[in-house]
């Protein structure tokens, strides 16, 4: 088992795809992910903000002092469209971004008039920040009207309050900011981990087996000494330690961008969050990986022993992803938590226990259900790739 083991060893240190997506990606991962996301966000909504905005006002005359604060703006460019009521075409065509529309009783007077309804045609489906950016005009006649209508009436700034807001709902929460982050932040950390421990085990699996069958070694390891028993556990020692090696990789990779990332953009918040996750929460998330992992490898191995060429390999591993996803997709899901049967739905309940750990609201006795069914499936799994390896119908199809 063990030459099986290192000789499979030696030949995966020596392709170097294999190499990159077991160490190279998981380093690379996360800052390209949250760094990409981060810059490209913050540059699409700073692009939005200071594109100036084509804008037609309709029944300007009976808002003088609005329409004029549009005119004298920066941000916006008036375009006159005649007697076009047709909006949705304008903006459609990228003739004008918005077109705004004054009612016939617009007054500062707002106790003789009513509420004012001020009409906005956009296209709220792109990010282009119009309804924030023309509010922010609207909303400072709003509250002078107010004000005035007020005073009018002689009400005092506590009545004001009161009347604007006669009961208040304070919200006081018992979660903390590391439990406040890991509810947004863990339910996705699975998510990425899995994908990446799969992909680190898929690519040596599928040399191992099929990559044999091509090459036509695999008949020569057959006709060794060896007991077919100790191939197969040497082939899954081998695609198992690939994986658990892209997730310890992985892990350390998170913890450490997680820091240099914070520190680098000052986000003091980021930081405080990072420091409160101990060494024993990434500790028990690589050793719950691990026999994730061991299902991943004997899945991908039976698959392996059964295709006849690398590419067929490929074509069978490939859509398994969605299979990973799932499961992942399912811990995202209301209402399901680590308590009950979940903490026995095998991907399920290691996806749902790094949430936990990650927002450091672990029950860890929940831990023996987690280990136990994730280590039946491995073992179930492993015993089934290691009966399909002595079917010589499926080795020599």
């Amino acid at each position: 088992m063990w030459l099986v083991f290192f000789k499979e060893i030696k030949e995966l240190l020596r392709d170097r795809k294999t190499l990159f997506f077991m160490i190279a990606l998981p380093i690379l991962i996360f800052p390209l992910i949250f760094g990409g996301m981060a810059y490209f966000t913050a540059q699409a909504f700073e692009k939005a903000e200071s594109k100036v905005l084509k804008y037609a006002v309709v029944n300007a005359q009976y808002a003088p002092e609005l329409a004029k604060d549009l005119v004298q703006s920066d941000k916006f460019e008036r375009v006159d469209i005649g007697d076009n009521t047709d909006y949705a075409g304008l903006i459609k065509s990228d003739t004008i971004d918005f077109a705004i529309v004054m009612p016939e009783n617009y007054s500062a007077d707002i106790l003789q008039s009513g509420q004012l309804t001020i009409t906005l045609h956009l296209n709220d489906a792109q990010l282009n920040m119009v309804h924030n950016r023309v509010n922010a005009l609207v909303q400072k006649y709003a509250d002078e009207y107010q004000a005035l209508a007020f005073s009018t009436l002689g009400v005092s700034a506590e009545q004001q309050g009161a009347l604007l807001n006669p009961i208040e709902l304070k919200q006081i929460s018992t979660a903390d900011q590391r439990e406040n982050w890991g509810e947004k932040i863990g339910g996705m950390l699975p998510y990425l981990l899995f994908i990446l421990c799969f992909q680190g085990a898929m690519f040596p699996a599928t040399d191992i087996g099929a990559g044999e069958k091509e090459r036509g070694t695999l008949e020569t390891l057959l006709i060794s000494p060896i007991d077919r028993t100790k191939i197969v556990l040497g082939k899954f020692l081998t695609i198992a330690c690939a994986g658990a090696t892209t997730a310890l990789i992985t892990v350390i990779s998170m913890a450490v961008w997680g820091l240099v990332l914070s520190r680098g953009f000052a986000m003091q918040f980021v930081t405080d969050f990072m420091s409160q996750i101990g060494i024993v929460d990434f500790v028990l998330m690589f050793l719950m990986l691990i026999p994730l992992v061991a299902i991943f490898a004997s899945v991908l191995l039976s698959i392996s022993i059964y295709a006849r060429s690398f590419k067929e390999a490929q074509s069978y591993m490939g859509p398994l992803v969605i299979f990973v996803i799932i499961p992942v997709m399912v811990a995202l899901m209301p209402g399901v938590e680590l308590k009950g049967g979940w903490s026995w739905v095998p991907l399920t309940n290691v996806a749902l226990a790094m949430k936990e750990l990650v927002k450091g609201t672990m029950d860890y006795f929940q831990l023996i259900a987690i280990f136990g069914s994730t280590a039946l499936i491995a073992v179930l799994l492993l015993g089934f790739c290691v009966y399909w390896f002595k079917q010589e119908k499926v080795l020599f199809r």
